[in-house]
């Protein structure tokens, strides 16, 4: 009896320690496994997990980010299920999550598990059309292609936005997007000219600007786009077409030369220009008509809208490529400088052969 009695005594203190414990460990868990931030639903955080991903890297990257209270928690729930409810294993799943601090690890756990949550990173670089858009959504199995460019030419989605044009082209923002499989097209479209819009705000050039104005702005900027090459020259370009407009003379831009046989004769894309191209008969020849194309030619980024909103006061009428490998160019005030510019880089180009 004593003996039992010595047992308890050293036991008994022990065993009160130790549930303590075991108390204070899973009070601190579910401490722990609640929301980072149950008030933050629109704080959005872009999760990446790429195969061969594990819970310990998931939960780092998690903690790091603010999206969860303790990265440890985080991984005992992953490894131990039944402590979030669950009875069979968490299977972690690569994709691309939208996670948000209001979010408890269990819910962001069965998100992962259950991969419906993932979505497609679809980059669009700049200066791409609607029809080049389109087609990388296809690939990437947003959405197919047609109906795409079907949402892109909706006459109600463009006066939704009081886009004073048939299509949406000029006004779809290339960046990085995280789009859901199998989206609707038209959610695709307004999120992309919402992006624009967002962008353009951050540009005091245009904000006051008359619709009219803002889009033969728009149109000058898809220009740009496509001819410039180093980002520091962008402004120079736009000064040139600029003053060409003043002038009342044709902008003589391949690009839009380009624009034509690829997005209305629906050709490859040519290695060069030649002249009997330069002789078609279409609004958007710049080398026949004195003015701007009737619409934008591409969809421009923020180098070439900034390169119209500031681009400087120049004299300049003409440019040449001057510089291949570097894509810089050589700007000219007069038609003689400006061949004398390409003479000298065909001879250039011509003597390095040999």
């Amino acid at each position: 009896m004593k003996k039992n009695k010595l047992i308890l005594s050293i036991l008994g203190p022990i065993f009160v320690a130790f549930l303590s414990f075991f108390i204070f460990v899973i009070a601190s868990l579910f401490y722990y496994l609640r929301p980072a931030d149950p008030k933050n639903s629109s704080g959005k955080i872009m999760l990446t997990v790429p195969n061969g991903a594990t819970f310990s890297s998931v939960a780092k990257m998690l903690s790091e980010e603010k999206a969860i209270r303790s990265a440890r928690a985080f991984y005992l729930a992953a490894r131990f299920p039944f402590l979030v409810g669950k009875s069979s294993p968490f299977v972690l799943k690569s994709g691309f999550y939208e996670i948000s601090p209001s979010m408890s690890p269990a819910q962001i756990l069965k998100l992962l598990d259950s991969g419906r949550g993932a979505l497609i990173k679809t980059a669009i670089p700049e200066g791409l059309t609607i029809s080049k858009i389109a087609a990388i959504l296809e690939e990437d199995n947003v959405c197919s292609a047609k109906d795409f460019k079907s949402a892109a030419h909706n006459p109600d989605l463009l006066a939704e936005y009081s886009i004073p044009a048939e299509t949406f082209e000029g006004f779809l923002f290339p960046d990085t997007y995280y789009l859901s499989p199998e989206m609707k097209a038209e959610d695709v479209v307004k999120m992309m000219v919402e992006n624009f819009f967002d962008h353009i705000e951050k540009i005091p050039f245009f904000s006051k600007m008359p619709k009219e104005d803002f889009y033969k702005a728009l149109v000058l900027a898809s220009i740009v786009e496509r001819e410039y090459r180093v980002e520091s020259e962008a402004p120079l370009i736009a000064s040139v077409f600029k003053n060409r407009v003043e002038a009342g003379v044709g902008l003589y831009s391949c690009a839009t030369i380009e624009y034509i046989i690829t997005e209305i004769q629906g050709k490859p894309h040519p290695d060069i220009i030649t002249y009997d191209d330069l002789k078609i008969n279409s609004p958007y020849n710049t080398y026949r008509w004195a003015a701007l194309p009737p619409t934008p030619i591409s969809n421009p980024g923020m180098v070439a809208l900034n390169a119209v909103a500031e681009s400087p006061k120049t004299d300049y009428f003409y440019f040449t490529l001057t510089d291949a490998e570097a894509g810089s160019h050589t700007f000219s005030k007069s038609f003689n400088a400006h061949v004398h510019a390409g003479v000298q880089f065909k001879t250039k180009k011509s003597s390095s052969k040999k």
